[in-house]
């Protein structure tokens, strides 16, 4: 902990600081994709003079300020803070009074290439892939013979800030039996086993990836141009 006083204590580091200061050396290092290089910059110009400014007027006394625009990036910090904390508030009034659990969905690095040429339909396809794997199973009388829900968000890379697509979820822990007329906890310790749900979490994927392309809505760029034929799509999804 730095001692009072210390300038480096005072100084209040922002995520666009780090930016600004070592943002040039990342990318030259790294060279991340045009979407992470998009982001870095709209973090590091928001509320600068880079975006340009604005004047705000008072009506009442006519009293003039200029204030700089954000970057409204949704991953940006400093201009979606507020967006966010209204989400937050939002999603806690509608969320249950129970236990919840955090599963997530993960795809294999060896699909990254093919997202981000066909971001949409493969991000479409993961939320639908996992919504119905939890909501099949935890109907199935097998593990918890109930209907549930969940809330899911998409998060498109790692902690490096590398290609790492996957699905955050918050399930909660049981569901409403129609049959009985009452709500229905599942274990305590995990909502339903992990093999179970990694199995049918796969085979929908695969199943709606196989249906992607045989519908020809798939893009093949770059390094992706040798999946483009059936034989080769086939091989590589096992």
């Amino acid at each position: 902990m730095c001692a009072p006083g210390n300038a480096v204590a005072a100084r209040k580091v922002q995520l666009a600081t780090i930016f600004a200061e070592h943002g040039e050396a990342y990318r030259k290092n790294h060279k991340p994709p045009l979407q992470h290089r998009k982001v870095l910059f709209a973090i590091e110009a928001c509320r600068s003079s880079t975006l340009g400014s604005h004047v705000e007027l008072c009506e009442r006394c006519a009293y003039q300020r200029i204030t700089y625009n954000s970057c409204r990036n949704r991953h940006c910090p400093k201009c979606q803070k507020l967006n966010r904390e209204k989400w937050v508030e939002n999603l806690s009034c509608t969320l249950l009074p129970v236990r919840y659990f955090h599963i997530v969905f993960t795809l294999p690095s060896e699909l990254n290439r093919l997202c981000l040429v066909n971001q949409k339909i493969l991000y479409d396809l993961l939320f639908a892939a996992a919504s119905q794997t939890i909501l099949s199973l935890a109907g199935d009388p097998k593990h918890l013979g109930a209907q549930t829900g969940l809330v899911a968000l998409l998060h498109t890379w790692g902690q490096t800030l590398t290609e790492h697509p996957h699905l955050h979820t918050m399930v909660p822990a049981g569901g409403w039996s129609e049959w009985n007329g009452y709500w229905k906890n599942s274990r305590k310790k995990f909502f339903i086993p992990v093999k179970v749900l990694s199995r049918m979490f796969r085979g929908k994927y695969l199943a709606g990836l196989k249906a992607a392309y045989l519908k020809g809505i798939l893009k093949f760029e770059g390094t992706t141009k040798e999946l483009q034929s059936k034989k080769s799509l086939h091989a590589f999804i096992g």
